[in-house]
């Protein structure tokens, strides 16, 4: 077979150019909160919002890794007060800059053409009532969370497909546009008109579906760095991989971007797309600090579990859907980074009743050696996440350090 002619990336070039877009070759340093915080989440594109709080819940988490001083009542005023931030779908419930809000016209419309048959079907003559229904009531009085309407309706501890039928109309409302979350309760919910939750200007914006796919390519490869078109399309969520790959090679006739080979963990090679400044300025891109990171399962530069074994040789799944008898780790267990290496995983829980994070376990990665300096800034790192946690104290079981598995 012919050696490619295409230019190539060393595995170290690809990883520190992936975590550079990813905020995580710099000092972490800043203030975490105000025009700071705005800029880190605009940079990332979306923070994924998750509810498991064994530590912290993973929005926070993801910001904390960026922003020591990051403080979670921050991002509560940029979503809740300031509206520089709404809550939406990628490829999961994110919060997002409402600068981007206009473009999610074109998943509002998808979504209607998608559901509205659907859901229509499932709750029969109730649906298109309750559309009406539980618009006028958030009219009237105000916004409301799902456990507010309905109360006269049937309702069961089942999963989604037993929503009641004003929680499906709120659901629906909200993935169709006419409803946005303006705030929470704890982590549920609390939903009110659009016109009175998102900004004018960004509201009112209008965007062909062109102008939208266009955007979300472009975007996405640049907080991506390189990516296929099918990584394209998965990143914002919001248009279709044939329209990613079109787009794709549209743009490569027209130079504006390049396609390039990386280098995958293990020697392979990938072929991948990136804006030739990109390629131009690789070796600008800073080496990223030595410093022990303890990441959220959910962090941007994890989120994709196939990229990531590829580039770091990093194998991760969540086990919390695995009985406990079978799983290989913990429930919740958290990937560990140094430099610009997955260097482990840890199982850890804020007690914060006791005052105190406990670290069940630590396991190295294959390869990676136990040494003092490299546990001294790993305890350093625990004592932060503690302090994050709101605890004092981080307290360890008996041999917590495990062999590599």
């Amino acid at each position: 077979m012919a050696a490619s002619s295409l230019p190539r990336l060393s595995n170290a070039q690809a990883r520190r150019l992936f975590l550079h877009k990813h905020g995580l070759c710099l000092h972490p340093k800043g203030s975490g909160k105000s025009e700071d915080l705005s800029a880190v989440i605009g940079q990332l594109g979306f923070v994924q919002v998750d509810s498991i709080n064994t530590v912290a819940r993973a929005h926070h988490m993801i910001l904390a890794a960026r922003r020591p001083a990051y403080k979670e009542k921050n991002l509560k005023l940029l979503l809740e007060r300031d509206r520089h931030l709404f809550e939406h779908w990628t490829h999961d419930a994110a919060i997002i800059p409402t600068e981007f809000f206009s473009h999610w016209q074109l998943r509002f419309n998808r979504d209607r053409e998608k559901l509205i048959q659907r859901w229509r079907n499932w709750h029969q003559n109730e649906f298109e009532a309750k559309l009406d229904e539980v618009l006028k009531r958030i009219s009237d009085t105000g916004p409301v969370t799902s456990a507010s309407v309905g109360e006269d309706e049937t309702r069961s501890s089942g999963g989604w497909w037993e929503w009641h039928p004003s929680k499906t109309a709120l659901e629906f409302l909200w993935r169709t546009g006419a409803l946005s979350v303006c705030r929470r309760n704890g982590f549920q919910k609390v939903y009110d008109l659009t016109e009175r939750v998102i900004p004018e200007e960004h509201r009112t914006r209008d965007h062909s579906a062109e102008e939208t796919i266009d955007w979300a390519a472009r975007s996405a490869l640049d907080r991506l760095g390189f990516a296929t078109s099918g990584e394209i399309a998965a990143f914002w969520d919001l248009i279709s991989p044939q329209e990613a790959k079109d787009w794709c090679q549209d743009a490569l006739q027209e130079g504006l971007i390049t396609e390039v080979e990386i280098e995958c963990e293990g020697g392979a090679f990938r072929k991948v797309f990136l804006y030739p400044e990109t390629l131009e300025n690789i070796e600008e891109v800073p080496e990223p600090p030595s410093r022990v990171r303890i990441l959220s399962p959910f962090d941007p530069a994890l989120r994709d579990r196939k990229r990531a074994e590829r580039l770091f040789g990093f194998s991760y799944r969540i086990e919390i859907f695995v009985p406990e008898a079978k799983r290989q780790y913990g429930y919740y267990v958290f990937p560990v980074m140094e430099g610009d290496r997955l260097i482990g995983r840890i199982d850890m829980k804020a007690h914060r009743s006791d005052d105190r994070l406990q670290v069940r376990a630590f396991w190295p990665e294959r390869g990676v050696r136990s040494s003092k300096g490299r546990f001294s800034k790993l305890e350093a790192e625990l004592c932060r996440m503690a302090r994050f946690s709101g605890c004092s104290n981080v307290c360890f079981d008996k041999d917590w350090v495990r062999e590599a598995v």
